[in-house]
């Protein structure tokens, strides 16, 4: 409990750090917000009243405190309907404390703000449309290259120095050497395109499709092959990498000669104790792409027109769609934090040796 309180901690000032830089990045860019929002419909009347619904006409200093009340789960609301602080229920998920004098303390969701692009949604409801469909991609992603990689890697470290573990290895730095935008299309093309008769594959593609009639959306899973192995080359590589070398180290330690000693099989040992204890650096680096593929496979999911996180930051980023940029920001963040403080918790399971404190 120690151990997680402070984790949870240094996560507050993570989000707390993160917050504060993406909020001045994006607000110093050249451009009135309001002006997006309008497009070529602005007058003076409407973008006065735009300005002082979202808050820009105040000070940036206000506005930052503003992004930080909306963020918060402990709030603080003006009575007053003018203000941009009013609690209003279209706009907030809240459930009010106590009063005084004219403001109201809630409790609420994080207020994300509305995108300025997709007519007043919120941006909660468009990571909760995108944010699923990249978990599901990256998911699947790790997946293979957990299990192909671990298995190349034992491979390949058993039959050391042998053709096979220069075939592996050969295949291993390709993988790690080729862009993923480059893999995507190439594997768009080649599976989608050249062999569609063979492979019944599309070149894109997403994970709910409208049905031939227009009418339902229905799962495609065979949209997710051909995203989530072009995903899966790169970090399959890291993994054939480490696990071979971490393998390596781990057959010159003591208690694997002991275990020959006693007359254990080579499968035996490798299963019982040596993949095991070779697993460490396996965990920390699959965590991080892990981590990365949910803060979205940009090219991998525009190129196959997979309806994700990554595909709709570059199309908020195309049109200067600052809250769901911000927002698109501080999930990836969120998550990284959850992912290593999960990650600390493996490494204990993993080496009973590893303490948390």
């Amino acid at each position: 409990m120690s151990y997680i309180l402070n984790k949870i901690t240094y996560a507050l000032l993570t989000l707390i750090g993160v917050i504060t830089v993406i909020f001045f990045l994006f607000n110093v860019l050249p451009g009135d917000p309001a002006q997006m929002m309008l497009g070529q419909n602005e007058d003076s009347e409407q973008l006065a009243t735009i300005k002082k619904k979202y808050g820009f006409d105040k000070p940036l200093k206000t506005q930052y405190l503003y992004y930080l009340n909306d963020l918060s789960p402990v709030s603080f609301h003006s009575q007053n309907s003018e203000d941009y602080t009013f609690l209003s229920k279209g706009k907030y998920i809240a459930f009010q404390l106590f009063s005084v004098g004219t403001v109201t303390v809630v409790v609420k969701y994080p207020y994300l703000r509305e995108s300025f692009t997709k007519q007043g949604k919120k941006v909660s409801q468009v990571l909760a449309e995108t944010l699923p469909n990249t978990f599901v991609l990256a998911f699947t992603a790790i997946v293979i290259a957990l299990f192909l990689g671990i298995i190349l890697g034992v491979i390949s470290a058993l039959y050391k120095d042998h053709w096979l573990d220069k075939t592996i290895q050969i295949f291993s730095t390709f993988g790690m050497s080729v862009p993923s935008f480059f893999s995507a299309i190439l594997f768009a093309w080649f599976f989608g395109y050249i062999l569609h008769e063979y492979t019944n594959l599309e070149m894109t593609g997403s994970l709910y499709e409208l049905d031939d009639f227009g009418e339902a959306m229905h799962i495609r899973w065979k949209n997710l092959i051909l995203p989530s192995i072009v995903l899966g080359i790169r970090p399959l590589a890291v993994v054939i990498q480490l696990m071979r070398n971490s393998l390596l180290e781990v057959f010159n330690q003591d208690y694997i000669r002991t275990a020959r000693a006693k007359g254990l099989s080579e499968f035996q040992i490798i299963k019982h104790h040596a993949v095991k204890n070779a697993l460490n650096p396996v965990v920390t680096a699959i965590s991080g792409w892990f981590a990365s593929m949910l803060a979205g496979a940009v090219f991998v999911e525009y190129v196959f027109g997979w309806n994700g996180l990554g595909k709709e930051i570059v199309n908020a980023l195309n049109t200067l769609d600052l809250p769901v940029i911000m927002g698109s920001v501080l999930i990836i963040a969120l998550l990284f934090i959850i992912i290593n403080i999960f990650v600390d918790l493996i490494y204990v399971w993993l080496d009973p040796k590893v303490k948390l404190q």
